[in-house]
């Protein structure tokens, strides 16, 4: 339960509006009827799980040690998609202080079997593996169930048709591994009933599809049945340049698998590098089957720019699969990700993907009662610092005593960047008393950020661009302005290229920087799994 703001708090931040617009190339070619988008979740929405129930999809991803965890979207058409809640809402299931934030909810898988919806994650330095069930996948999702006895990641169960289950995980091979990234894939059977593994666990993959290649870090495994076969599908070579999705089949659940002579079934590793508007790091696929009996794959990828950069971490991407021969193939050799792809047989209409693929203009007026979905938290919230009752139709921010670097968190509401060109601006209240910094944070971890802000010296407003790189924090412009109340600020990305304006009154935008390095903000840079985030931050700056 979270507690409320000590009398003694930091002077209160009005929010007044914060408004976010994607200008990507790539969204602006016209859309063929019938067709969708790629990705069709943009931004930061990595390792997707996908399940059917009846005339509906549900999809999950990962969020590490963002707050709510792990969101659960809903689709009829497996192009069009709404949230309808997470997985880890409560502060009571999980807790990330102390935690890096791409360490937390790795990898989430979710099924659906009887009338219950199943997900299996871990919690990676906090727990390890864990099983949630609901019988609405909107929520309530139950308090974790822990599997001490399963170690590694990447959790999934398989329900076969004779009534057993089974749950497959990714941990450290027999014995000593061979090399660094030697993996294999487990499988143990599973009781539904008390929800926890039973008798011995065996190796069904050890190293990937061919160990005397040396493959790396296989993960992420899926089994489905078809036609008798029992199919063993996984990513392979890591979440980088190098990253491909496998397939290997049995007519025995465990095993022996045999690989497809043709595999990998989807990477973009074998396009050129100096393509146009590239997609890369391809796989960690998910497969499910339409009403028409047509298979569809979901997988993780990301929109490049400079060759190795891209601040919108790792998306979630959508293709059919083509059987060949009793095999899933979801992209052939050498082909690229389409941007734009037909869309399933019964997709009513054309596809309306906004503000989750294309370019758009979202914007929250912070006039309901509580947090818009798309708002998230750098780690769990302790201290109830948002506040919409005190002033009615604006976000009231309690600062915290958090920088940016923290490792707890920080007074700080986080949107996904989802476009290589975007603007995001809000307007707010300019702090009275000094004590107080408010502004706009672009972040991509704690080591990794930009800070747009404002405070209040000897009765004059000061406006000041601070910037983290790899853990060291130094303000980069500062400059008294002429703000009466009221303040509106932006940050406008191009690709590796950031800029920051004010408007101080209301004559129009002024740039403070221009072209700063937005490389800072990119995965290959900062490291890690997620994507850069933007929203409004404020921190306490007493000491007491």
């Amino acid at each position: 339960m979270l507690v409320g703001i000590p009398a003694h708090a930091a002077e209160p931040v009005r929010i007044d509006w914060f408004e976010y617009t994607g200008k990507d190339a790539a969204f602006d070619a016209p859309l063929p009827p019938k067709h969708y988008r790629n990705p069709i979740l943009a931004g930061f929405h990595p390792d997707p799980s996908i399940t059917r129930a009846g005339d509906r999809f549900y999809l999950v991803n990962s969020t590490f040690a963002y707050f709510p965890g792990i969101p659960v979207f809903e689709s009829e058409d497996l192009v069009n998609w709404k949230p309808i809640g997470h997985v880890i809402d409560r502060p009571s299931q999980l807790d990330f202080d102390g935690l890096g934030i791409s360490r937390g909810v790795f990898a989430p898988t979710i099924e659906y079997h009887g009338g219950t919806f199943y997900v299996l994650n871990t919690a990676v330095d906090n727990g390890g593996n864990y099983l949630v069930t609901a019988k609405n996948p909107a929520g309530p999702w139950s308090d974790p169930v822990w599997l001490p006895t399963v170690g590694g990641i990447d959790t999934s169960l398989f329900f076969d048709d004779d009534g057993k289950v089974y749950l497959l995980n990714n941990d450290e091979p027999e014995g000593k591994p061979f090399y660094e990234g030697h993996r294999a894939i487990w499988l143990r059977e599973f009781d539904i009933k008390k929800l926890q593994p039973v008798g011995e666990a065996k190796v069904v993959i050890n190293g990937g599809v061919d160990l005397s290649k040396k493959p790396i870090w296989i993960e992420g495994p899926h089994i489905y049945k078809r036609d008798g076969w029992y199919y063993l599908s996984c990513a392979e070579g890591g979440t980088g340049p190098q990253h491909s999705q496998v397939v290997l089949r049995s007519r025995n659940v465990w095993g022996p698998y045999v690989a497809y002579e043709k595999n990998p079934i989807l990477t973009q590793r074998d396009l050129p590098e100096d393509r146009a508007e590239p997609v890369t790091n391809a796989g960690h696929a998910d497969l499910v089957e339409g009403p028409d009996g047509r298979w569809w794959a979901t997988f993780l990828a990301s929109r490049n720019y400079g060759g190795t950069h891209y601040n919108t971490g790792r998306e979630t991407f959508l293709l059919p699969v083509e059987w060949r021969d009793g095999w899933p193939v979801i992209l052939g050799s050498g082909r690229a990700i389409p941007r734009a792809a037909p869309g399933p047989s019964w997709m009513r209409g054309d596809a309306r993907q906004a503000p989750l693929s294309g370019n758009f203009t979202w914007r929250d007026e912070f006039d309901k009662a509580r947090l818009d979905p798309a708002w998230l938290y750098v780690r769990v919230p302790k201290t109830a610092w948002t506040d919409f009752a005190s002033a009615p139709g604006k976000l009231t921010i309690h600062p915290l005593a958090e920088n940016l670097d923290t490792q707890r968190n920080p007074s700080f509401l986080a949107r996904r960047q989802q476009h290589l060109v975007f603007e995001a601006s809000t307007a707010l209240d300019v702090p009275q008393r000094p004590g107080v910094a408010a502004g706009l944070a672009a972040y991509q971890n704690e080591t990794h950020w930009y800070f747009l802000g404002v405070r209040r010296q000897t009765g004059k407003a000061q406006l000041f661009l601070e910037r983290n790189t790899g853990g060291k924090i130094e303000t980069i412009a500062d400059m008294p302005i002429d703000a009466g109340t009221s303040l509106k600020l932006k940050i406008a990305g191009n690709a590796g290229a950031y800029s920051f304006a004010y408007d101080a009154d209301g004559k129009g935008w002024r740039l403070l920087r221009q072209d700063e390095a937005g490389t800072l903000l990119s995965t290959d840079v900062a490291g890690g799994f997620v994507g850069a985030t933007l929203g409004p931050y404020a921190r306490s700056e007493t000491s007491e």
